[in-house]
């Protein structure tokens, strides 16, 4: 079998990870390497689909705005990893904790005396000119002096083999939920070699992270509540915010969710206001908090500031620490570490220059052809420009620009990336490519510990030397070879759960999740009743063979506004392809999956990982027809397939889900919404001259879900009677008014009792009046056809009221629960 290697390109003024020579094998790469070979092609090709299956089973994805993929590009992820030698990853675990150490200490000056500044070894304009050097903060001690809870970094390999620092991440750094997602992936692809060569493990580095957040909450001896703050779902790494809340154990809040009350901060749940202890943020520094920080913020917290000021609160990390993140500090660090720790920097920066500084600005001006210039505060909005790519006039362009406004610009040395193997998309052969790490370290009673491992990224094409995620590049997930640690310790002060801890029900569920699941209810039988009515007229649309029953099912889809109206010129078929894949129709079938992707975005943390694959795929047939105009046929086909994938829905939410607030939420808005399109639609049937035509009666079944009880027991074709008995009066058939009628009243009942808010009869008093309905009346031959036709108006009218007190229901469950207002005051704190 041809060697992997046959063809890599092997390039002697570069670093490779796997080779030191051409064909010569690194030591730590070789079992690896043995390993590869051993397979064929076709079996690597099937472990990279297995891991790529794995990305969307998953739902990993990595927003990128405006990005041809969507917004929920999925994660990619190279099956091979990159592998680190022990005897390297100590001398790199030992720099990263020296500088998040050193990281921590700057914080703690420039929040506190600022002798840095005093004393010349730090520029005070790089400091007061950064946008996330937040004044309000000034004089702040957070719990244990510890202002870094986590710290990412950077780093570069280059020719030399050295590791190189690019960048510092210290407002929010993200990444760590991902590399133990790729690490979960990759070992489930490679198991053996996983095993084979003892792979260090990620998860004590999150425990770690749980115990000191636990124990610097200022919890006053109560079982702290720590929840993870998210900008959203369209921040790009909203998956990894999902993804460590739940693998941390951690509520996922916006700042909607979060209040504060009394220099405390509280989370709003069903059942009133939950005291937060500590905040794990993946929100922008100036974005906490509109009242003393950016005004213009909707997604923090008003007067979060105050509540940290006071003790009431950890945030981690500490808000302001966003301002290590400039670039031109990176220059400064080696001189403040000899100052602070008497210590060497063991992880030197890449040749970094402040231009603020006359000399540094001469020198870079004259380098200017071999140096990549960067914005030194983020609110220069200008991206990082390489000297290398400009002509001659361009450059003089950027030198003017750089002595106009010196301060604000960074220059710095091109680091030649190392490469590292990617598998050829046919398996035959690897190829290399730039890579860049990010490694971690978290703060830890003992100092910091760092991440045995971490995210790997790798350049998008073979001959780029620019690594970003937000430019397509890929992840690898990264090795740390050397034995194992024993199971970690059990925690200082862990909390022992006894018999009197045990909890039924989830205590810190946010109002906002709850009202999504609603919806997430509502819009999932939204689409079934839509999908169902379209099929139904698409159907008998493509047979042709009976224009009546197509005429009633289109009146009965314009009355319930399921249908456009007629535009001039406009036929039948452009209105039914407008209700089923219609842009800008905001009450098509596509407008109300996309409504209920959403729904389901807001409520992941909530939906097992089987119920979200099947979102995925739901999503996946809508987008399938977004591509190009199909025919009925394919139409008809996409809606068979979609009912199939919304009962499938059903079945996760009646056998899947707890039974808690959330998922009673979930099932009242499903029942709220049949209960309505029920009544409403045979309200519209009842007042259209269909009412007594075979054919309608039939699909009317169909749309109820109703046809085969109807054969089995009655063995005949529709009559009226018998189906408005089986629609509105059985209280065996789900898909009865009086089913649901009931079933809604006794949801609504269980909700007053439990929350102990006003009961609402509306519903109760329409079902005994529902219940007494005798439809003898429409057989009766002394009333006449005036009698049974003034009984069906009846009829209509009290079907009507009962679609429209459905609505007024969930109007008053929305301000009752969701928006927390009430005629009577609700208990607003809970003990």
């Amino acid at each position: 079998m041809p060697d992997l290697l046959d063809c890599y390109p092997f390039s002697p003024g570069t670093y490779h990870e796997m080779l030191d020579a051409p064909g010569t094998l690194r030591a730590h790469w070789r079992r690896l390497h043995a390993h590869l070979q051993r397979s064929s092609p076709t079996q690597l090709v099937q472990r990279q689909a297995l891991l790529t299956r794995q990305i969307q089973e998953n739902g990993v994805t990595y927003n990128v705005y405006a990005d041809p993929k969507g917004a929920d590009r999925p994660w990619e992820l190279d099956l091979l990893p990159h592998v680190i030698a022990a005897d390297e990853w100590q001398q790199i675990e030992a720099g990263i904790a020296q500088r998040a150490r050193l990281l921590n200490a700057v914080l703690a000056d420039l929040y506190g005396p600022q002798t840095l500044i005093a004393e010349g070894l730090l520029p005070a304009e790089l400091v007061f000119g950064h946008d996330n050097f937040l004044w309000p903060c000034q004089g702040m001690k957070p719990p244990e002096g510890t202002f870094l809870h986590m710290y990412a970094v950077d780093l570069a390999r280059t020719p030399d083999g050295r590791w190189w620092v690019t960048a510092d991440r210290t407002q929010a750094p993200s990444g760590a939920g991902y590399a133990l997602e790729n690490r979960q992936s990759v070992a489930r692809a490679l198991p053996e070699i996983y095993r084979d060569l003892k792979v260090r493990h990620l998860a004590g580095f999150f425990d770690t992270l749980q115990q000191t957040l636990a124990r610097q909450a200022p919890a006053d001896q109560e079982a702290p509540l720590v929840v993870l703050l998210t900008p959203g779902r369209f921040n790009e790494s909203y998956f990894e915010h999902l993804y460590l809340a739940r693998h941390l154990g951690y509520p996922l809040v916006e700042g909607g969710d979060l209040t504060v009350r009394d220099a405390k901060v509280y989370l709003k749940t069903l059942s009133g206001l939950r005291r937060v202890h500590a905040i794990m943020r993946r929100l922008d520094d100036d974005f906490c908090d509109p009242l003393e920080l950016r005004t213009d913020s909707a997604l923090g917290v008003p007067g979060l500031l105050e509540a940290v000021r006071q003790g009431q609160v950890l945030v981690a990390n500490a808000l302001g620490s966003g301002v290590l993140e400039s670039p031109g500090l990176l220059g400064f660090l080696p001189k403040i570490c000899e100052h602070l720790f008497g210590e060497t920097l063991l992880l030197p920066s890449i040749a970094t220059w402040w231009c603020g500084e006359p000399p540094v600005l001469e020198q870079a001006l004259e380098k200017l052809p071999d140096l990549l210039f960067k914005p030194t505060f983020p609110s220069q909005r200008f991206a990082p420009v390489f000297g290398r790519d400009l002509d001659d006039t361009q450059r003089e362009a950027l030198a003017r620009r750089i002595q106009a406004r010196p301060y604000a610009y960074v220059a710095q040395e091109l680091a030649q990336l190392s490469q590292a193997p990617v598998l050829q998309d046919d398996g035959t052969a690897l190829e290399p490519r730039a890579i860049g790490m990010r490694l971690y370290a978290v703060a830890s009673e003992e100092g910091y510990r760092v991440l045995p491992g971490g995210l790997t990224r790798v350049a998008a094409q073979a001959n780029a030397d620019v690594v970003s995620m937000q430019r397509g590049g890929a992840s690898k997930d990264t090795w740390v070879l050397g034995e194992r640690a024993h199971a970690s310790e059990p925690w200082k002060g862990r909390r022992s759960i006894g018999v009197h801890d045990l909890i039924r029900r989830d205590p810190y569920l946010p109002s906002r999740v709850v009202e999504n699941l609603f919806w997430f209810g509502r819009y999932s039988e939204r689409c079934d009743d839509s999908a169902r009515l379209l099929r139904i007229m698409l159907a008998r649309y493509i047979d042709g063979d009976d224009p009546l029953a197509l005429q009633a099912a289109v009146e009965l889809a314009e009355r319930l506004g399921l249908l456009p109206e007629v535009e001039e010129d406009e036929t039948l078929e452009q209105r039914l392809l407008t209700a089923v894949v219609g842009e800008d129709w905001v009450f098509s079938l596509r407008a109300s999956l996309q409504r209920l992707q959403w729904a389901a975005s807001q409520v992941r943390g909530k939906l097992s990982r089987e119920n979200w694959q099947a979102l995925i795929e739901l999503q996946r047939e809508a987008q399938s027809l977004e591509t190009e105009t199909p025919d009925f046929g394919e139409l008809l086909d996409f809606l068979n397939r979609l009912v199939m994938s919304l009962a499938a829905l059903s079945g996760f939410a009646l056998d899947d889900m707890t039974r808690d607030e959330g998922w009673s939420f979930l099932m009242i808005g499903r029942r709220i919404e049949r209960l309505r399109f029920l009544s409403n639609t045979l309200a519209a049937f009842l007042r259209g001259a269909a009412v007594k035509d075979q054919p309608a009666l039939e699909w009317l079944l169909e749309l109820g879900n109703s046809s085969i009880t109807y054969r089995s027991r009655y063995m005949a074709v529709p009559q009226l009677i018998p189906v408005l008995d089986l629609l509105l009066l059985d209280e065996q058939n789900p898909h009865a008014v009086l089913f649901q009628l009931k079933q809604v009243s006794r949801s609504l009942r269980r909700l007053n009792e439990t929350f102990d808010s006003p009961r609402d009869n509306s519903l109760a008093d329409l079902s005994r009046q529902l219940a007494r309905v005798d439809l003898g009346n429409l057989e009766n031959p002394l009333f006449g056809d005036s009698g049974v036709a003034s009984a069906l108006e009846a009829l209509a009218d009290l079907l009507q009221a009962v679609g429209d007190a459905s609505g007024q229901v969930s109007d008053r469950l929305a301000l009752r629960h969701f928006a927390h207002v009430d005629d009577v005051s609700q208990r607003t704190v809970s003990v």
